[in-house]
């Protein structure tokens, strides 16, 4: 997206030739000749950065540069003047200002400072998204016909502003959908911000998403943004919609439609521009059904609904996300881990109710308890193996299970030949002491 500036200057010859210099460089510029017009404009707008002069008709650049700042605090602003001393550039730094130039300046100076400032506000932006995402992105991994398709839907959305609701089951990877639709967008480098309704306490929610001003309630002792305002010209994640409050579904509504929020305690709105993505593993319709639901913000959240397919609709991309795992996890402990091909094919026919989430659980549990780099059939929790002793008699034709159930009996028989003397049951089953011990631990015996 492009830098939104807004130049400042009741002079017009200045004022033109900075609007004419800064829109050569690609940038969007809007104009104001006087301090009130200028308020005016930024309580309408978003802007990344303002130039402005100080001494101005109406409220002068200081009075502008407070407003600004109360009103958008992430909006950078530089103040110009004719009359300056060192003095003077110190207090306005002090009341919140990015930078300070001297006129007459050097318009390739200018361009410098405008262009360190809009950098800057990159890497914050980058920062609030990594802090957001930490330990939560990863990539989207399949190659089955449901992932393609998810992967194309994607690829489609990420194109749009339109809101978008991502449902799926818990564990299915909605939060990487959702970080896949905004760094695909034209705002990749814009701030991402992720809120989990169900995490944050009703009380404090609002506060959360709107921010308040000083003084709001208990406790408020300065002013402070929320989500939204982080998010501004960016995307925000709204995870488990289904557990908002009502009372707050219905100021959620207004933003979408209005495209400005209003926080605790303020008492004008404040413009934003912020795309709106929202996940839940409920189904919100039979939310609705209850009365816990809004049915008019479910049908302005589903604009574009995206469904997440659950692991059992896509078996082919077990093996994909096993090797993925292990990999990671074999990086972390310095170890290269494999499946054998009877733990693969367990993992293959578990019907994984936990989805995408559970899967990566068992495999992180198994890569720290099993007793070597390659991960057996018998390293896999109980409920995995499927292994019971009459499997075969009910005519159980998987190998992995098969060959678990005669291992059980051949452990069996040696350990009664030996009256339970582990040491020569090892001996006679031509395996070690400890792993014999392992596999009585693995088959309760």
């Amino acid at each position: 997206m492009k830098a939104r500036i807004l130049v400042v200057e009741d002079e017009d010859i200045m004022r033109i030739t900075v609007l004419d210099h800064l829109r050569h460089q690609g940038w969007q510029v809007d104009e104001a000749t006087n301090g009130n017009d200028a308020l005016a404009l930024v309580k309408k707008n978003s802007y990344d950065l303002i130039i402005s002069d100080i001494r101005l008709p109406g409220i002068n650049g200081e009075k502008l540069l407070i407003e600004v700042k109360h009103h958008t605090p992430r909006t950078e602003v530089i103040l110009m003047t004719a009359h300056g001393s060192t003095e003077d550039a110190v207090h306005c730094l002090k009341k919140g200002a990015a930078d300070y130039i001297l006129k007459p300046f050097d318009l390739d100076d200018l361009t410098f400072r405008v262009q360190r400032l809009l950098n800057i506000l990159i890497i914050k932006a980058r920062c609030v998204s990594l802090e957001n995402c930490c330990g939560h992105r990863q990539p989207l991994i399949g190659s089955s016909p449901p992932m393609q398709r998810l992967l194309k839907l994607i690829s489609q959305v990420s194109q749009s502003v339109a809101t978008v609701l991502i449902q799926g089951e818990s564990g299915t990877g909605k939060e990487l959908v959702a970080a896949a639709i905004h760094y695909e967008s034209n705002r990749a480098d814009k701030p991402y911000v992720r809120v989990n309704c169900a995490a944050i306490p009703a009380g404090l929610l609002e506060s959360e998403l709107f921010g308040h001003e000083k003084g709001a309630f208990t406790g408020a002792e300065q002013t402070s943004i929320g989500k939204f305002e982080l998010a501004n010209q960016g995307t925000i994640l709204l995870d488990e919609i289904g557990e908002m409050p009502l009372n707050l579904q219905v100021k959620l509504l207004r933003v979408l439609q209005e495209h400005e929020i209003e926080r605790v305690g303020g008492k004008a709105p404040i413009p934003l521009d912020v795309r709106v993505l929202c996940a839940t593993s409920r189904t919100l319709t039979e939310e609705i059904k209850k009365g816990k639901f809004r049915e008019d913000l479910y049908y302005r959240l589903q604009v574009i609904p995206v469904s997440v397919p659950t692991l059992r609709e896509r078996k082919e991309d077990i093996p994909l996300l096993s090797d993925f795992f292990l990999q990671q996890f074999g990086q972390e402990r310095g170890l290269k881990f494999t499946l054998s091909p009877e733990a693969s094919q367990a993992l293959n026919n578990y019907p994984f109710a936990g989805n995408v989430r559970e899967l990566r659980n068992i495999l992180e549990r198994v890569t720290v308890l099993a007793p070597a780099p390659k991960i057996q059939l018998w390293d896999l929790p109980i409920e995995i193996r499927g292994v019971t002793d009459d499997s075969t008699e009910k005519g159980e034709i998987n190998l992995a299970a098969s060959v678990a159930v005669a291992e059980k009996k051949c452990i069996r028989k040696a350990l009664r030949k030996t009256a339970g003397n582990k040491t020569e049951a090892a001996e006679i089953l031509g395996i070690s002491r400890k792993n014999l011990w392992e596999k009585t631990k693995l088959y309760q015996l």
